[in-house]
């Protein structure tokens, strides 16, 4: 059996029971009951994903995977294809967006090559992974962007970053992508999964004018006609309009369900492989905590689809794992409310009537 199948086997509901453990010490704490709102329901839905009442989350690791489009020749993106492996330099060298926010959280950025079409020339080491699919993805709108083999190795690259963290030590995960032309790709699986319409859920990605984005409305139709791809078949879906990054991030998402681990979803194109990860396991949906709404217009609709309720709303768009390294900070704190913040016996504070 292949990696792909077993790790979906392994994913179990979450532990409903300390849940309501950790609801009845929550409720003991010094504030009035839910005065701490989300925070509070961070903190359990923690210790529901990782069965255990006292988890830690000591270990943070943001995944940024990088890949490119062969559908970006259609002129979708404000930036050229060359930015990609620019970006992934950038990343390396700590000078991106992601870097600067994981490290305020004391998280770990691993930038990952699922796709990107050129050659990187760098050794692997912790923060690099070279998990090259190909040289990017082909054309959407020609056929195929990928072969179903593609598609799985994508998704299985993906688990094998888990495992490759686990042995190091791994507490929670935050997961970003940049690849030019992968908001296309995201549409495209939206509309698939979602049934919902194209204009609605393509927005301008990098800041496309008005003209480029009725080309990338139309490069979707296209893609979609020619496609057809199965909105019940995640794979599917995947090899015919997704992308290699969007394949890991799929992959990290069921390795991560299949360890109790949990995965903190950033924007629009982290959150179209969200989508695909729960036809392919709904069970995943449990582990996912959705870390921000972007600006892009299909991100909230996504959202909804999935059952999933943003953290936070700041217009955010940058995508990277940017979203996600915030919302680890949230979750974070939830967590040290439930451990650190004494209860009404403990600290001789009167109760409530």
């Amino acid at each position: 059996m292949d990696k792909m199948q077993i790790t979906i086997d392994r994913i179990a509901d979450i532990d409903k029971d300390i849940m309501r453990k950790t609801q009845e010490r929550l409720d003991l704490l010094t504030k009035p009951q839910g005065s701490l709102g989300r925070l509070e329901e961070l903190a359990k839905t923690v210790t529901g994903i990782t069965a255990n009442e006292n988890p830690s989350l000591k270990n943070k690791v943001i995944f940024t995977l990088a890949a490119d489009h062969g559908v970006a020749e259609e002129g979708v993106s404000a930036f050229p294809q060359e930015v990609t492996l620019q970006m992934v330099y950038n990343f390396l060298n700590g000078g991106a967006g992601i870097n600067v926010l994981a490290k305020h959280i004391g998280a770990k950025v691993v930038v990952v090559d699922m796709g990107v079409a050129e050659e990187i020339k760098i050794d692997e080491s912790d923060n690099f992974k070279n998990k090259k699919v190909a040289l990017g993805t082909k054309n959407m709108t020609k056929g195929p962007a990928m072969s179903r083999d593609e598609a799985i190795k994508s998704i299985e690259c993906g688990i094998e970053l888990v495992e490759e963290e686990l042995k190091v030590g791994l507490d929670i995960v935050g997961i970003g992508e940049m690849g030019i032309g992968n908001t296309t790709a995201a549409s495209a699986i939206s509309c698939t999964i979602t049934k919902k319409n194209i204009v609605s859920l393509t927005g301008r990605g990098t800041g496309i004018n008005d003209a480029a984005l009725r080309t990338k409305q139309e490069v979707i139709q296209k893609a979609l006609l020619i496609n057809k791809p199965n909105n019940r078949d995640g794979l599917d879906i995947l090899s015919k309009v997704g992308g290699f990054e969007i394949g890991g991030l799929c992959g990290i998402i069921l390795g991560a369900s299949a360890n109790k681990i949990p995965v903190v979803i950033d924007g629009f194109i982290s959150t179209s492989a969200a989508l695909i990860a729960s036809i392919m396991e709904p069970k995943t949906l449990s582990y996912m905590i959705a870390a921000h709404s972007s600006v892009e217009p299909g991100h909230q609709i996504i959202l909804n689809h999935l059952g999933l309720k943003p953290l936070l709303d700041l217009d955010l768009r940058l995508g990277e794992g940017t979203g996600a390294a915030l919302g680890i900070g949230l979750i974070e704190s939830g967590i040290k409310i439930l451990k650190e913040m004494a209860t009404f016996k403990e600290s001789g504070v009167t109760e409530e009537k």
